[in-house]
């Protein structure tokens, strides 16, 4: 086989993983990041409905929050501030009544993954800030009444 027609077949089979890659990118995703991120990085602790009771909690030394009391535990408003405070995790070792820091640092995780494939400190910090705010707009929306 001569370099040329390899040269294509490596080009075709390229062009298909990535077309298979997308497709298979959830649409829920695409449609609410914020969901999307709760339940690849929240759920595992904070449980699918985000009531504190995910499959790791045993695990843990601090039970989890019940995120869906957030509103409630604050006279009724949602306190945003505060949430992405705490899923950020770079101003403080500290937050509160959830201890010390058990929780993962979400903002550095999510500043070091634009980072990581030649991103901007600019870009990972915009990056970072989308994905908390996004994060914070689904809990919000998991709030009971």
């Amino acid at each position: 086989m001569d370099t040329l027609a390899w040269k294509w077949m490596v080009a075709g089979g390229v062009l298909w993983l990535a077309a298979s890659a997308h497709a298979q990118v959830p649409t829920q995703r695409l449609g609410d990041p914020g969901r999307w991120d709760y339940q690849n990085s929240c759920a595992s602790c904070h449980g699918v409905a985000g009531r504190g009771d995910g499959p790791l909690v045993p695990f843990l030394v601090t039970r989890p929050s019940d995120l869906t009391l957030l509103a409630g535990r604050h006279g009724g408003v949602f306190p945003k501030d505060r949430v992405a405070a705490m899923i950020d995790g770079r101003g403080t070792a500290d937050i509160g009544t959830h201890g010390t820091r058990e929780m993962p640092v979400w903002g550095s995780v999510y500043f070091d993954r634009v980072k990581n494939v030649g991103g901007s400190d600019e870009q990972a910090e915009r990056a970072a800030q989308r994905r908390i705010d996004d994060l914070i707009d689904h809990l919000e929306r998991m709030q009971r009444k």
